[in-house]
């Protein structure tokens, strides 16, 4: 016989739209160096548009379409995805007495010297941060004070450490940042540096997307987790509240 050691499903969410997200287009379209926001990232709360798209994903939930309902809520500490986790809970997408638990391994990746610069202000302010990157490339480029995609996989795989041991077979939902849903894709799908940019290449992932995995018992001695959907926009786009967005997250704008 065999122990479960993954839950029975996992929901990934890229939090709702925040101001953030809002100032770095409006950034980019005048052509500044930096994103005006005068506050820190892990402050930056969600937009109006933002909330009616936590709103919408839970009544998705609550109507069924997302397989299931969790019984376990994972978050990052920043404040947009704490906002979307509770908006989603209390629009009927998890039960209103189920706890949100704040992970910080599930925190926004660190850009260090590069926060708050759009793609030209970094060209303009931080030219050898930019040629670093174009030679190391964006998975394993650490800027001063901050993090590589390697460093924030190192964090995501204690924290899948944590759900393995604590989690089986329960129904899981992990709402935090676009890099944290592709790490997780990552990790949880054993992929390549070259597939996992690939991915990230052909599309944002969307505000309120779910990504979602479930158990198989088939995939290796203990079971694994099976991709069932990626990046998921009928949440958004079936209620009349909400729109979809899918801008890179706000206080960094190096894409590419």
């Amino acid at each position: 016989m065999t122990t479960r050691r993954w839950p029975a499903r996992l929901w990934l969410v890229r939090h709702g739209q925040s101001a953030g997200n809002v100032a770095r287009d409006l950034a980019h379209a005048t052509g500044e160096h930096r994103i005006g926001l005068d506050i820190r990232d892990v402050d930056v709360p969600l937009s109006d548009l933002g909330c009616a798209q936590a709103d919408a994903l839970g009544r998705w939930f609550a109507r069924g379409e997302g397989h299931g309902r969790p019984d376990v809520l994972l978050c990052s500490p920043y404040l947009r995805a704490r906002e979307t986790a509770r908006r989603f809970r209390d629009a009927g997408g998890a039960d209103p007495d189920e706890p949100i638990c704040v992970d910080e391994r599930l925190r926004e990746k660190e850009f260090g010297v590069l926060d708050g610069l759009t793609t030209a202000g970094i060209r303009a302010l931080e030219p050898q941060q930019a040629e670093f990157r174009r030679l190391l490339g964006k998975f394993y480029h650490r800027p001063p004070g901050g993090e590589s995609w390697c460093d924030v996989i190192f964090r995501l795989r204690s924290l899948m450490d944590t759900v393995s041991l604590h989690y089986a077979g329960r129904d899981v939902m992990i709402v935090a940042h676009q890099v944290v849903v592709l790490c997780l894709r990552y990790i949880i799908e054993n992929l390549s540096e070259e597939e996992i940019l690939a991915i990230d290449r052909a599309g944002d992932v969307a505000n309120c997307s779910v990504t979602e995995y479930g158990h198989d018992s088939a995939l290796g001695k203990d079971g694994g987790l099976a991709l069932v959907r990626y990046n998921v926009t009928a949440p958004v786009e079936e209620d009349p509240e909400a729109e979809v967005t899918s801008a890179p997250d706000a206080m960094v704008a190096a894409r590419g």
